[in-house]
Parts: C-alpha cells; structure tokens; sequence
C-alpha cells in the first residue's frame, strides 16, 4: 500500500463528535494553504463529519484510510479566503419542543444510527449526516424540517445541503440533544 504523505498529524483517537472537528478547526487554523493534515480518528461517525466540515468550510477532504479500526482522514487547507458557511434559520431546544404537536412539523435527527438508538426525540425521523445525500427523497419538502444533531455542527451542514436541493423551511436546532430536556425515546427495551 502507497504511504501517503502529510504535513501535520492529529491525534484524535478515542474522542467523539464533536472532538474530532473541534481540534482539527484548531490546528487547520494555523496551516498554510495547502498544508495536508492527518487526522488519526477512532469514531465511526468521523468521516461523514469531517468530509462534511471540510466542504462547509472551504476545505478539500482528500479521502480516509482504515488501518486497525483507526481511521486516517486527509485533509488540505484551501486558501483563508472563504470564511465558514453557516445555515441561517436557526431555532433552540424550547422552540423545537413547542413545535413538536405540529403536523406540519418534521424533525430530522442526522446523529448516527448508534447515538440515536439510546436517545432520541419520540417522533424524530433518523437520517445520519453521512446518508443524507443518499436518502434525501426520504425529506418531506412541504413539511417544516428541524434538523437536530448532537450541539448543531451536524444538523447546520445537513440544513445547508438541505436548502441546496431545493428545501425552503429548514431550521438548525441549536443546542440540540446535549441541551434537550424534553421528552426523549430509545429502542432500548
């Protein structure tokens, strides 16, 4: 196998979301443009997340690599031209849960299948972030979509792809499920 090489290595193995994400802003920061990072990650749900950050925020994502359940993720800075795009339409926990008797109201859960099984919002429909391109016909459009994830990184990239295929009332639900204090499920007997 081809030995692949970067400028920087990161070290987040054994963190979950948002962690990943989190330290890699941080260190892409301080690159020059065109600087690749290695990004070392043992979360499943890491590729979906950092491929997704890396385009809202300019950034190429070069591809990932499974070697022993670590994940290796490449990714290059892009200029400092493009700042990161943030989906507008925003609503808190309180408004959601004021909403959740509303037929017209879809509530679209992009967290990944395992952390949705141990809690999640009773009528929340799950579509993780990494299967949204794929499953999007599954969106009702006429409906009004909140997008929940687990502190609303996640959900603000499935809104932007959302609002690109044509979705008009779609809401980024901030904090999301690290803040919910509603009612919660799970398929959990």
């Amino acid at each position: 196998m081809m030995d692949i090489k970067a400028d920087h290595l990161l070290d987040a193995k054994g963190l979950a979301c948002p962690m990943p994400i989190v330290k890699t802003k941080k260190m892409i920061k301080d690159l020059n443009s065109g600087e690749v990072v290695e990004v070392q990650a043992t979360d499943k749900g890491s590729k979906a997340d950092l491929q997704a950050w890396a385009k809202s925020a300019g950034h190429q994502y070069l591809g990932t690599i499974e070697e022993d359940s670590v994940l290796k993720h490449f990714i290059r800075k892009a200029s400092d031209e493009s700042g990161e795009k943030l989906h507008p339409a925003t609503v808190d926990n309180e408004a959601l849960a004021q909403n959740l008797q509303d037929d017209n109201a879809l509530i679209l859960d992009v967290r990944e299948s395992a952390e949705y099984a141990f809690e999640h919002i009773p009528q929340a429909v799950s579509i993780p972030l990494g299967e949204l391109d794929e499953r999007i016909n599954e969106v009702d459009q006429t409906k009004d979509v909140y997008v929940v994830c687990r502190t609303g990184s996640r959900s603000d990239l499935a809104c932007q792809k959302l609002t690109e295929k044509g979705f008009e009332r779609v809401y980024n639900v901030v904090p999301g499920m690290s803040e919910w204090s509603g009612q919660t499920t799970s398929l959990r007997s």
